[in-house]
């Protein structure tokens, strides 16, 4: 017989496997990871912890949490690289936990969908894999979803009488939470976390008065909350934009107070997709739920549930609403809308465990995702046998297939637990989605390192500081050396606006320069060579481009191979 408290030990510890495959298998990864490191690095380095710089200049591009939260491990622990690769998956690792407390709040009675949800949310492959990375989005769907507990909390106790509704007390310290989510939300990623947020609050009535306990309350009041709420977020953010943009100067400023939030909401200047993406990609992020038979069982109850149950209302008014405006918006990536996702896991775990007979077809149920896994895995196991076509990355050939082969053995130990009680085989999915995600970093690990691995020109072009030389990188530069060279000095961008490179060789006779090459130039030969993903990345004596104009600019593609099937190896 299992202990009551089973879900929370699996969900913990599973989160505990990624995250140790993942710190044993994988650098920083280039250029988000090594990117948000190097801006911490800026910081730390000049003692500037009120305006974010990254290489020497003001960084506007993202609010300073996360830099200050990697700041608070190097107090306690030194510089290092473990503890920024922890923080934001500690939030992720927080979020179930908040997944869970929410369902308490939404569903008292309902303790299966309390203990089951987070289970649902970390066996998505989507959610596994996105928390073991250093980003500022699961950092995002922590403070909305302690926002969102407020909220309930708010609605639940500020009803009149002297019943559950009746503690103005409780009222007040919701509309306080919500606040302090909000607040962190901006501090973490901007005022986008209102998108998450502002939603799920206006539509308060339609769900909170099907809430057991929140029928009896009125709207007036909430609304005068509500915006109490708002005002104590923005007071909490503006605390630190305001000095910020004070002491960053005009520039920054702008860019703090519009063209990183309400600019980006009008025209996005990146990652621009069509307004159906996120609906084509949502099976994509639900995987392996969407082939699961007892999900689509439970999506049919869903609109029964609708009309009777607030809790799931709830969830659909801070689904739908953050989908159309995410959708509305030209700049789209998977992981905007990871905040959204424990939505859909309280959905799902609600509608499973919602007290019916769920005996149908469960002897079949395990063998749609099963077999996904088997397949999988064969198919990583016979990588080298596939036919790859020739755009490929080389780094293909680098990949430990026979990994596959324990992917594969996963899947088919769940196809024959077919008859376990339903949360066991989902507890048995979400563990097997664990075991996809170590198993695709276990196999990445040569290739990761052979292709991502930036630490070995970080540490020479530190080298090279240290002897006095100067450094140029040829186009725009992300900072992917600051942290991992623990460089002392800024990097001269060059190649972007005429005269900047011919300012840096008439000015750095002994300087070098970092130029990107889908294939080595042939006109001279670099002092060193580093491969970048399917690109090479050289270096360049300030003479040699001198006396060879152009060489710093990308040659036409070509595969450059380094796997021991590449015929094209330099």
């Amino acid at each position: 017989m299992m202990p009551r408290n089973w879900p929370p030990l699996l969900w913990s510890g599973l989160w505990l496997l990624v995250m140790v495959s993942a710190l044993a298998s994988r650098p920083l990864m280039p250029v988000d990871e090594t990117r948000y490191l190097a801006v911490a690095w800026d910081m730390w380095r000049e003692g500037n912890f009120l305006v974010p710089h990254l290489n020497g200049e003001p960084y506007s591009h993202k609010p300073p949490l996360l830099f200050w939260l990697i700041h608070l491990g190097w107090a306690a622990f030194g510089v290092n690289e473990w503890w920024p690769r922890l923080v934001a998956p500690l939030f992720g690792l927080g979020s179930l936990f908040l997944t869970a407390r929410l369902a308490r709040e939404l569903w008292p009675e309902a303790s299966a969908a309390a203990r089951m949800a987070p289970l649902v949310l970390f066996g998505g492959l989507f959610w596994a894999l996105f928390t073991t990375l250093t980003m500022f989005d699961m950092i995002l769907a922590f403070c909305t979803l302690l926002s969102l507990i407020g909220m309930v909390r708010a609605w639940r106790a500020s009803g009149p009488g002297d019943g559950p509704g009746g503690d103005q007390g409780g009222e007040w310290f919701g509309f306080g939470l919500m606040g302090l989510g909000i607040g962190l939300g901006v501090l973490a990623k901007g005022p986008a976390i209102l998108v998450h947020i502002l939603p799920v609050a206006l539509l308060a009535p339609w769900w909170g008065r099907a809430l057991p306990g929140g029928e009896d309350r009125r709207s007036g009041g909430w609304y005068l909350g509500l915006f109490g709420a708002v005002a104590l977020g923005a007071a909490i953010g503006l605390a630190w934009a305001v000095p910020a943009g004070i002491a960053g100067g005009e520039a920054y400023r702008e860019a703090i107070f519009w063209g990183q939030s309400a600019g980006r909401m009008v025209s996005s200047f990146a990652h621009r997709q069509p307004w159906w993406w996120y609906g084509a990609a949502l099976p994509v992020l639900l995987l392996p739920w969407v082939l699961w038979p007892p999900i689509w069982r439970a999506a049919g109850r869903l609109p029964k549930a609708l009309g009777r149950d607030g809790g799931v209302r709830f969830c659909i008014a801070w689904l739908i609403p953050a989908l159309v405006i995410f959708s509305t918006i030209s700049g789209k990536q998977f992981h905007y809308l990871l905040p959204e996702l424990p939505a859909i896991a309280l959905v799902l775990a609600r509608l499973l465990f919602d007290g019916a007979a769920e005996k149908e077809g469960a002897a079949r149920d395990q063998i749609p995702p099963g077999l996904f896994y088997v397949i999988a895995g064969i198919a990583l196991f016979a990588l080298p046998a596939l036919p790859v076509p020739e755009a490929a990355p080389s780094w293909l050939d680098l990949v430990e297939t026979g990994w596959g082969l324990a992917m594969a053995a996963a899947g088919v130990v769940v196809l024959f637990r077919r008859r376990w009680p339903l949360a066991g085989r989902l507890g048995a999915l979400a563990a097997l989605s664990a075991v996809f995600v170590v198993v695709i970093h276990l196999a990445m690990k040569p290739p990761l390192a052979a292709a991502y691995d930036l630490k070995p020109l970080a540490l020479k072009l530190a080298e090279w500081q240290r002897q006095g030389i100067s450094l140029a990188n040829f186009s725009k530069y992300h900072g992917q050396y600051q942290f991992l060279g623990r460089l002392e000095k800024p990097i001269t961008q060059v190649g972007i606006l005429d005269p900047d490179l011919r300012n840096f060789l008439a000015d750095h006779a002994d300087g070098r320069i970092v130029a990107y090459h889908n294939k080595l130039p042939t006109a001279a030969k670099p002092i060193a060579v580093y491969r970048f993903r399917t690109r090479l990345i050289t270096v360049w004596e300030v003479a040699t481009v001198i006396r060879h104009p152009g060489i710093l600019e990308r040659a036409p593609p070509a595969r450059a191979g380094f796997g021991k099937k590449s015929p094209s190896r330099p």
